[in-house]
C-alpha cells in the first residue's frame, strides 16, 4: 500500500491546514502528517519497520536523561515548512510534549529518527531532512531500508539553513555512532532487511 496525498487549496494559509489536519477523521491507524503543504496519509508502517525503531528506542532509553522523552507518534510542526511532521521516533523534553495537544514546534526535538517505507523514502531522504534542518533540529538519524546501493543509516548534523552536514554513513550491518548527548554507538546489523 502506498501513501496518499490530500490535494489542498493552494491559497490555504498554515492555520488553515493545521485546523484541516487536526479535524478531519482520518482512516485508523495511518499516519497523517503535512509535508510542504501537502496533506500526506500513509499506511501503518510494517513490522521490519518497527523492530528497527524499536532497536533504537531500547538503545537511547540507556542514556538519555529523564526529562527527556521518545515518542512515536507525535506530531512536530515546521510552518516555516508548512510541516506538520510525524518523525518515527522523537526525542524531545517531556515538559512540553505532555502540555501540548497535538503537536510540539520542531525546534524542541533533540533527535528525529526516520526508517524509510517504500512509499515514502523520497520524503524522508528531500522533505523531512530539509523541514528538520529549517527548523534547527540537531541530530536527523535516516534509516533507509530502501536506499539504491542496499540498506544504509545516515546521521545527520550542523544544521544550516535548511542543509545538514553528513556526519557518518553505514551500510547495515557497521556501527553508527550518535554524538554527544547521546554518545551510543546502533549496531545495524541488528535491523532486519527486507
Amino acid at each position: 500500500m502506498s501513501a496518499l496525498t490530500v490535494s489542498q487549496d493552494p491559497d490555504q494559509n498554515w492555520d488553515d491546514l493545521v485546523r484541516y489536519w487536526e479535524e478531519m477523521e482520518w482512516p485508523e491507524g495511518s499516519k497523517v502528517e503535512i509535508i510542504e503543504g501537502i496533506i500526506t496519509v500513509s499506511p501503518a508502517p510494517a513490522s521490519r519497520h518497527n523492530v528497527i525503531a524499536e532497536r533504537i528506542q531500547r538503545r537511547l532509553y540507556s542514556v538519555i536523561p529523564e526529562e527527556l522523552g521518545i515518542f512515536q507518534t507525535l506530531a512536530i510542526a515546521v510552518p516555516s515548512r508548512l510541516g506538520m511532521l510525524i518523525p518515527d521516533l522523537l526525542v524531545a523534553p517531556v515538559r512540553e510534549c505532555a502540555e501540548a495537544d497535538s503537536h510540539i514546534p520542531a525546534a524542541l526535538a533533540e533527535l528525529v529518527v526516520e526508517v524509510t517505507s517504500k512509499s515514502n523514502a523520497g520524503h524522508d531522504r528531500v522533505s523531512k531532512p530539509a523541514a528538520y534542518a529549517g527548523a534547527g533540529i540537531p541530530l536527523y538519524l535516516l534509516v533507509d531500508r530502501w536506499a539504491p546501493g542496499g540498506p544504509t543509516a545516515t546521521l545527520y548534523g550542523e544544521p544550516k539553513g535548511d542543509v545538514y552536514r553528513v556526519l557518518s554513513a553505514v551500510k547495515f550491518g557497521d556501527p553508527i555512532v550518535l554524538p554527544e548527548p547521546f554518545g551510543i554507538t546502533l549496531e545495524t546489523g541488528e535491523f532486519p532487511v527486507d
